[in-house]
């Protein structure tokens, strides 16, 4: 533990910030594979699960967790797979 409160602060708020960011990028990744799987399946819910993929790509992307080209390689595949069947 160092001496200054400042610092005490920067840790606390890096530690909060770095637990978000991991949930943020484990629910792109949870949602990724589910939609990818309703989508090589050929399920009627596919369309709904790779939009809801889609929408936490861009969330993330924009709130700088993931890099806004890897969003769009992301959701590029996803929408490749759904036009593919």
């Amino acid at each position: 533990m160092s001496a200054s409160k400042l610092s005490n602060k920067v840790a606390r708020t890096a530690e909060r910030k770095r637990l978000r960011n991991r949930l943020m990028r484990q629910s792109v990744k949870t949602h990724i594979v589910k939609a990818k799987s309703s989508a090589d399946a050929g399920e009627e819910s596919a369309y709904q699960k790779i939009m809801l993929a889609i929408s936490r790509i861009d969330k993330a992307a924009s709130k700088g967790i993931i890099h806004r080209n890897k969003g769009a390689r992301l959701k590029s595949r996803l929408m490749k797979k759904l036009n593919k069947k």
